[in-house]
């Protein structure tokens, strides 16, 4: 069997991963720790997040294949990929919330909704809070002065008795 053969399966796999997603991060995980890679690991899962270790030549190929051109020039050196198909800053985020305990931990990179983003650029991303999170807020904030107007209605008729 010759080597592209024996590398398509795992180009496939990259691009279905990559196919439709909200969000793709690249990050260098070198010098991390086999327990904080362990616990990066569960986080993500559990957040319904893929993280996988490719080579970088695969990526390049699934990233030609899926318009994701702009996170080729930043595959250098050793890469993770976090990929979500729910929630487009989750994975930022999270990687930017373990980087506070792991500081080897970098984000180079990384595509939500279809625009590419440097480290900088995810940073900024990886603060803003999650969908549900937003939603509650926008929900308070037109909650409020409904509230605050039911409570004057209540006291000027009270005031009348």
């Amino acid at each position: 069997m010759a080597k592209v053969e024996m590398k398509q399966p795992i180009i496939d796999e990259i691009a279905t991963n990559v196919k439709g997603a909200q969000s793709v991060v690249l990050v260098d995980y070198r010098g991390l720790t086999v327990e904080q890679d362990t616990a990066m690991r569960r986080q993500l899962r559990a957040a319904g997040i893929t993280y996988k270790v490719y080579k970088n030549t695969m990526m390049n190929f699934a990233f030609k294949d899926n318009n994701l051109e702009g996170l080729i020039t930043y595959l250098e050196g050793p890469n993770a990929i976090a990929i979500s198909h729910d929630d487009a800053t989750a994975p930022a985020r999270l990687l930017m919330a373990i980087a506070k305990t792991a500081p080897k931990l970098e984000i180079k990179a990384g595509m939500v909704e279809g625009v590419v983003y440097d480290a900088a650029g995810m940073t900024e991303i990886a603060k803003i809070p999650a969908r549900d999170e937003l939603i509650a807020k926008l929900l308070g904030s037109l909650k409020s002065p409904i509230a605050n107007f039911a409570r004057v209605i209540n006291q000027v008729a009270q005031a009348d008795t």
